[in-house]
């Protein structure tokens, strides 16, 4: 049986056996310590916050939000007082306002979203996307996108495909296959709350075929005539959304900048469904996520289900701690994640994973010339010619990158994993990604300013 995929893509080793089959744990804390939240956790406006230093908060307190639309509020994570509210070093190496809170180690529970906004009674279907955002809820597979935008296209967008991401195509990661397994009911019924939201669509779990157990329990326990457990090919970057797309549903989205609304799709992570089904249900607001820490450095690769604001160096001390030094940290899988300065930084919304690997596995190869293999173009998935934009941006012809189509890279690496040469392709789409940006940036403003100025 030919199972749904894409062109292109690439079959790096899975690594997956590390953690797959570990049952998830729970880490929490209940001695004092110090908690960060950064204050931007997801694509759009950052937060600011509402409150003070010297204030005493509860788990599930909000603790930072904005009235800008692309935004998602925050919420402590444990019941503690406000240190302070100042710089610290992020998961991403940058160095952002963070609020910090000493923990009590109690965690005495704020009243929840329901009881706050409806009195302890469910809330209408009206009302789903309100509570989402109330909820602070993003995409928990990295991007981190705010879900109630994600929920509430364009007018004149008809939705007809809700899709879940549980394709877990990144190497090494297993926290959204043993959330499947553990807890399939509350994906299934998240899925089902937002297909309430657009009546018209169809649901589909989609999971790529080398997680057999995953599609067996969530066949079974699937009742609705409304959801499709749809198996994939093992291959990355399946989990990418316009390649999920493109293997669900046939369709293809136009260039930059459209959206999956375009063509008729949202696509939601399996932590996200997940968490819709816990907001809609209990009123619960974004505090904790489940993280695979593993790795071939990591004494005890394990899955954890964590506070946000928890330091990293904490679960890596969880799973046992180093057994050698890692020559790379990751935060999130091998082809697309960040890489990492340092294991004391807060857990955000978007950390999947942290991923730990040696001198054997982690390592820069020296480039060498390009020998136009072709290697690249048969294995990117979104049809580009990589060794020409690679060209480009070395040229600084900023021009051509775009011209070519450089902005449609989605830099899942598939590109510079299949080079022979060893080029750092992907790094210098990001390099000239950025720079197109930035000019249109720069553009847009002096144009805002002469029409300004003519006003």
């Amino acid at each position: 049986m030919n199972l749904p995929t894409f062109l292109g893509g690439v079959h790096p080793p899975e690594g997956k056996a590390l953690t797959e089959n570990k049952a998830i744990e729970i880490l929490r804390p209940e001695d004092s310590r110090e908690f960060i939240y950064p204050l931007s956790q997801h694509i759009g406006a950052p937060c600011s916050p509402v409150v003070n230093k010297g204030d005493r908060v509860l788990a599930g307190q909000k603790i930072a939000d904005t009235e800008a639309f692309v935004s998602a509020p925050i919420f402590s994570s444990v019941s503690g007082v406000v240190k302070d509210i100042a710089p610290r070093m992020t998961i991403a190496g940058s160095v952002d306002p963070c609020i910090i809170i000493q923990s009590d180690g109690k965690y005495e529970k704020a009243p929840s979203l329901l009881a706050q906004m409806y009195s302890g009674h469910k809330p209408k279907v009206a009302d789903y996307v309100k509570m989402i955002r109330a909820a602070g809820i993003v995409g928990m597979g990295g991007a981190c996108f705010p879900t109630h935008v994600k929920l509430s296209p364009p007018a004149g967008r008809v939705i007809k495909w809700v899709i879940v991401n549980a394709a877990e195509c990144e190497p090494y990661l297993s926290c959204d296959n043993r959330l499947m397994i553990e807890s399939p009911d509350e994906i299934i019924r998240g899925l089902g709350y937002a297909l309430e939201i657009f009546p018209e669509a169809q649901g589909v779990i989609a999971i790529e075929n080398n997680k057999p157990e995953a599609i067996r329990i969530m066949t079974e326990r699937n009742k609705s005539s409304r959801i499709k457990i749809m198996p994939h090919t093992v291959k990355y970057p399946q989990g990418a959304e316009k390649m999920l797309i493109w293997s669900v549903t046939g369709q293809e989205i136009p260039e930059v900048p459209a959206l999956p609304a375009d063509v008729g799709c949202i696509i939601l992570n399996t932590r996200t469904t997940w968490q819709i089904c816990r907001t809609i249900e209990k009123g619960e607001p974004v505090t904790e996520r489940v993280i695979s820490v593993t790795g071939d450095a990591v004494n005890e690769p394990k899955n954890l289900q964590v506070p946000l604001g928890i330091s990293v160096r904490e679960l890596v001390n969880a799973c046992g701690g180093f057994k050698e030094e890692p020559l790379k940290l990751i935060a999130g899988g091998p082809m697309m994640g960040l890489a990492m300065r340092s294991v004391d930084v807060p857990v955000v919304k978007g950390t999947s994973g942290i991923l730990a690997l040696t001198s054997r596995l982690a390592y820069i190869a020296e480039e060498s010339a390009c020998i136009r293999c072709g290697k690249c173009i048969e294995s990117c998935p979104m049809h580009l010619e990589p060794t020409l934009l690679d060209h480009a941006v070395r040229r600084r012809d900023y021009a051509t990158f775009e011209a070519h189509g450089g902005l449609n890279c989605i830099e899942c690496g598939s590109c510079a994993y299949s080079c022979p040469a060893s080029r750092h392709l992907t790094q210098s789409y990001k390099n000239g990604k950025a720079h197109v940006m930035a000019e249109k940036r720069k553009a847009a403003a002096a144009a805002k300013a002469k029409q300004e100025a003519k006003n």
